[in-house]
């Protein structure tokens, strides 16, 4: 019987083995050496398609972004719900790898298809009345919003799964009024990570793009 043959070797079978072992052991583990052994191949492979360890992530970071489905807004989407949608795609997909949120913020180059489709975005919120300035503003706080918010849900999750057993809660300190007001907001707000959280920082970020709009059109 013959051997099965592995699909060759490209730049996007490398991205997907490489996020899928980051799932598996973290960021922090991933070495050309043990992508090269998952791949099957020899170091040396991986750098026809990546010239360094930096190029790779860039790549990996560069499928997440894309993945969450960048470009202008859907046939009849205002600008309000498309900024919702891709926030909330642009989290989920994050989330959906292990240290997402960092290996996007390690991103230095992006592909140019990650940037043609960043300039349609500018463009689509320039068809809405946004000045250039405040279009590439918006999408850039909005991304910059979302990045640092999932990067502290994993940052807690990984701090969970390497703390050790027995160590005492910041929340054990604290004492009196100030322990009772903080129970009693996380009682009513939930997780300061949480869902809700997430939102309100959307909803802040798109009544104040609201004000900034009101205020060029009055200009």
């Amino acid at each position: 019987m013959d051997a099965v043959r592995r699909p060759a070797l490209s730049q996007k079978s490398i991205v997907a083995t490489a996020l899928d072992l980051v799932d598996t052991v973290g960021l922090d583990e991933l070495t050309t050496r043990r992508l090269a052994i998952e791949l099957e191949v020899k170091s040396p492979a991986l750098y026809w398609h990546f010239a360094n360890k930096q190029a790779l992530l860039d790549g990996m970071g560069d499928a997440i972004i894309l993945s969450a489905g960048m470009g202008a807004p859907q046939r009849g989407e205002d600008w309000r719900r498309w900024i919702l949608r891709r926030a909330r795609a642009y989290r989920a997909e994050m989330l959906s790898h292990r240290d997402g949120a960092r290996i996007v913020a390690a991103v230095r180059t992006a592909s140019p298809e990650t940037v043609r489709l960043f300039g349609d975005e500018v463009a689509a919120l320039v068809d809405f009345g946004f000045d250039p300035v405040l279009a590439l503003s918006t999408i850039a706080i909005v991304t910059h919003y979302v990045t640092g918010f999932a990067l502290k849900e994993q940052t807690a999750v990984e701090t969970q799964r390497d703390e050790p057993t027995g160590v005492v809660s910041p929340m054990a300190t604290l004492g009196g009024q100030a322990l009772g007001t903080l129970l009693e907001a996380m009682k009513i707000g939930g997780d300061p990570l949480g869902e809700d959280v997430f939102e309100h920082g959307l909803r802040m970020i798109i009544s104040g793009t609201e004000r900034e709009l009101a205020a060029t059109d009055e200009d």
